[in-house]
């Protein structure tokens, strides 16, 4: 009789003793197989707890269970700052916000749709013999692809009709970031262009006025003189020059002439100086410069077109030869995913009987790839987007659709804010994705605030109970409903309609002026009329890819910013009326600085003034030491072991790198010297060790520097250390953090716009971001949001929303007007989300 065994499942991972930043020793014990939502309010730390350790301990854990020669071509992760964590299955993560692709990348490359397509474009599609034969699909051609013996033999075919013995293209020449690549826009799909009039645009200006803005540029300072040096007359109009001087201005060559040169004494000298037309100084520039600055101010010059060759392809037109079902790549590439799916069926009816095993293996791995993608919404898109043109919530679920769709089961699947931007009405598609996660038999951690994503969970692990070294514990966890009854619980309040979502008095839209757009053809817009009011909350809401990022920062601040310089307005764009607006501030949420040198305090100009007292005191003196001393980025005052990153980096090749705090200076950046000087009883790193919070009493009496830590406390960032590493907070802390230096002076006449700035922010933290966005508006600035949260949106002065749905399904305003009158369009799916959530925190 055999013996049976009880084996024990485990049903928790258990954390003990996590310490990854702020978190205080804690334990937690986490259900496996089922929807875990940790939330907290900013900084409280959630993605410490699992982001920085369980996820990077679980990845650590795979990882070594791999070979030597493959782990040292992974980046690894470090180990975990945890005493032990048990139960831990193989987990993937997904970040909060997905990097943003480069110029080469489109729908296709990213979903890897593409490679099959090539597959089926060499192996199944019908081709042209040199003599202009069309043959139709055979299996010779997928035979020929893959037969055996040398490379000389693969690929070629002989012509049925004519016996002509050529090449097929593989799936290699199919790749336009490859041999397949347009030879004349090199695979981009675009090409740029020097135009005359964004360097000339006031052509009634005279060269001494400065009538070509390339010789603006640093280093051309010296080209009107040389220019007259060449007989060009140089207080005469530009339009009323000979055709003669024309052409010297804008194509002359580049000779040498003598100019003198005044200088501050009185007195002068010779130099010769090198002629560069206006063209030229464009084109030198742009190759001798890496700074973003000049990159920015030099693409004011350059128009981009879609490429003439290949009409925006990307794809070689020789290419176009092969044809499935009567389309080339190109125009397979340009159907939406939902048209693709369709499609594939076309090509197996199309295939002949032989062929259809080859067609269906294919299309089946095609199918595969698009159908989590089109579970998310996505089907709208085409293979052929840009994508550096999506927005963030399309290449957020991208990324998801990529991770889910090999359908693994008992994975531990981490999620930083899936939710960031996206409607409320994608977020409901999101939930029936990752509940689908849990019923293959996978576990489910989700980091988020979205109150509609916590709802839907099976348990809620709530951190805090406030940030920073007031974080870092679990304050309540359990079911919904349990939390909902839990009166230490931070978020309850936002999920039973309890809270007081309502922290900005509308105002009269439009009292204050307004300012006016119209769009003509660009990407999913076409002929949109827009309206914003001034000194007033605008907020632009709408599916994903409903068209607000090409409205506002592909149409609006563009024509604002032509309009600044005098400059002609994008070509798409109809007309403008700037209401006044005299200058556009942007704020994003991208990372401040690139490195743990950029620190809250040298962010906001705080340590150059701290730097100052100390080389005020007695002590600096003495020791002949200057406010650069004070500083880590200069070689006098920083530890010479580190650098002053207060770190080092240990290479133990094929283990991950180990970052150690620096033995010398013990963190602190300093040298030892420096840190024996102190002011008031404390040295610069002890500082930098402070919170905003205690700062504020430190420096009550120095005025300079206690109106910007004020503002720092005004705007809910108090419980920041001034020594922080800026590219280390969260986005909604950077977005912030940017506006310190606007938040105190008038902002007449300024246009602040945001994208997003609810990323990353619990519901509490959004009243607070909600009251920095009240003291702009009455320091009478003139604000838009693009923004999805519907507390931000239910404080709107004037909301224009676009749909009604994403992709050619949008680009049209659905409706405009306040919250209230939102509520009441039926075309809005905003506005039906919007007066489900007004109805439940009781806004009339």
């Amino acid at each position: 009789m055999a013996i049976r065994h009880k084996n024990y499942i485990p049903d928790n991972i258990e954390v003990r003793g996590a310490k990854a930043n702020n978190l205080k020793d804690l334990n937690v014990d986490i259900p496996l197989n089922s929807f875990v939502a940790i939330t907290g309010v900013s900084g409280s730390g959630k993605s410490s707890l699992a982001m920085d350790t369980i996820y990077s301990e679980g990845a650590r854990k795979y990882l070594n269970a791999l070979s030597t020669y493959t782990r040292r071509r992974i980046t690894q992760m470090g180990r975990s700052n945890v005493e032990n964590i048990k139960n831990l299955p193989s987990t993937i993560a997904l970040r909060q916000r997905p990097t943003v692709p480069g110029v080469r990348s489109t729908v296709g490359t990213m979903t890897e749709s593409l490679n099959v397509l090539r597959l089926m474009f060499s192996r199944l599609a019908s081709v042209v013999c040199p003599n202009g034969h069309r043959i139709d699909p055979t299996l010779k051609i997928s035979q020929a692809m893959d037969l055996p013996g040398t490379d000389d033999n693969m690929g070629v075919i002989t012509c049925p009709v004519c016996q002509a013995k050529f090449m097929a293209f593989g799936a290699e020449d199919f790749a336009f970031n490859s041999t397949g690549a347009c030879p004349t826009c090199q695979g981009t799909g675009f090409l740029k262009s020097i135009e005359l009039d964004k360097i000339i645009p006031d052509k009634t200006l005279t060269l001494a006025q400065g009538a070509v803005r390339s010789w603006r540029l640093p280093g051309r300072s010296l080209q009107i003189e040389v220019v007259q040096q060449l007989g060009v007359r140089i207080n005469v109009p530009f339009k009323d020059l000979t055709d003669k001087e024309k052409e010297i201005v804008v194509h002359g060559k580049g000779v040498k002439r003598e100019v003198i040169i005044p200088t501050s004494t009185g007195k002068s000298f010779k130099l010769n100086a090198l002629y560069e037309n206006a063209y030229d100084a464009v084109k030198h520039s742009l190759a001798s410069t890496k700074n973003e600055n000049t990159l920015t101010r030099l693409g004011r010059f350059y128009s981009i077109k879609e490429c003439p060759n290949c009409q925006g392809s990307r794809f070689d037109p020789k290419l176009f030869t092969n044809e499935l079902v009567g389309k080339n790549i190109a125009q397979v590439c340009q159907l939406s995913i939902n048209q693709l799916q369709s499609f594939c069926q076309e090509i197996l009816n199309w295939l002949p009987n032989d062929m259809q095993k080859l067609g269906k293996n294919l299309t089946n791995e095609l199918l595969e790839l698009l159908q989590p993608i089109d579970d998310l919404g996505l089907n709208y898109l085409t293979l052929t987007r840009a994508g550096n043109t999506l927005s963030t919530g399309e290449l957020q679920r991208i990324q998801l659709a990529r991770t889910i769709r090999n359908q693994m089961t008992g994975v531990l699947y981490v999620l930083d804010e899936p939710s960031v931007g996206l409607h409320p009405a994608n977020v409901t598609g999101l939930i029936k994705i990752l509940r689908q996660l849990v019923q293959l038999g996978n576990s489910l951690i989700v980091v988020d605030h979205d109150t509609s994503i916590i709802s839907a969970a099976d348990y809620v692990i709530e951190i805090g109970p406030s940030s920073g070294d007031d974080g870092g514990q679990v304050i309540s966890h359990g079911s919904v409903d349990e939390i909902k009854k839990n009166n230490n619980s931070v978020i309850k309040p936002f999920l039973t309609g309890e809270a007081e979502i309502i922290k900005h008095k509308q105002l009269t839209p439009f009292k204050k002026g307004e300012i006016d757009i119209e769009v003509g053809d660009r990407f999913n817009i076409h002929n949109m009329k827009a309206r914003f009011s001034k000194e007033s909350l605008n907020v632009v809401s709408g599916m994903s890819g409903s068209g607000k990022t090409t409205l506002i920062f592909g149409s609006l601040i563009p024509s604002l910013e032509a309009e600044f310089n005098k400059e002609p307005l994008p070509n798409y764009v109809k007309s403008i009326n700037d209401g006044g607006i005299k200058n556009v501030i942007t704020v994003n949420s991208t990372p401040i600085g690139k490195n743990v040198r950029s620190t809250v305090a040298t962010y906001t100009k705080i340590l150059d003034k701290v730097r100052k007292l100390f080389a005020a005191t007695d002590q600096a003196k003495e020791k002949k030491y200057t406010a650069s001393y004070f500083s880590y980025n200069n070689k006098q005052g920083a530890c010479p072991n580190c650098g002053g990153t207060g770190v080092i980096t240990l290479d133990i090749q094929y283990l991950p790198d180990i970052v150690e705090t620096c033995p010398v200076c013990n963190g602190d950046r300093f040298k030892k010297e420096i840190l024996n000087i102190t002011w008031h009883g404390k040295n610069i790193a002890e500082i930098l060790n402070m919170s905003i919070d205690s700062a504020a009493t430190f420096f009550k009496d120095e005025s300079n520097i206690e109106s910007v830590i004020n503002t720092l406390s005004e705007i809910g960032l108090s419980y920041l250390k001034l020594g922080e590493s800026t590219p280390t907070l969260s986005g909604g802390e950077a977005q912030r953090l940017k506006l310190v230096t606007y938040i105190k002076r008038s902002q007449k006449n300024q246009l602040f716009v945001f994208d997003e700035p609810s990323v990353g922010l619990h519901p509490k933290d959004v009243s607070v971001l909600i009251t920095v966005l009240n003291k702009l508006i009455n320091n009478h600035a003139t604000v838009i949001v693009i923004e999805h949260d519907l507390d931000i949106i239910s404080n709107a002065d004037y909301i224009n929303d676009l749909g009604p749905e994403g992709g050619i399904n949008g680009g049209k305003i659905v409706a405009s007007g306040t919250p209230k009158e939102i509520c009441s369009k039926n075309d809005s799916i905003t506005g039906t989300y919007l007066k489900k959530h007004l109805q439940q925190f009781n806004v009339e």
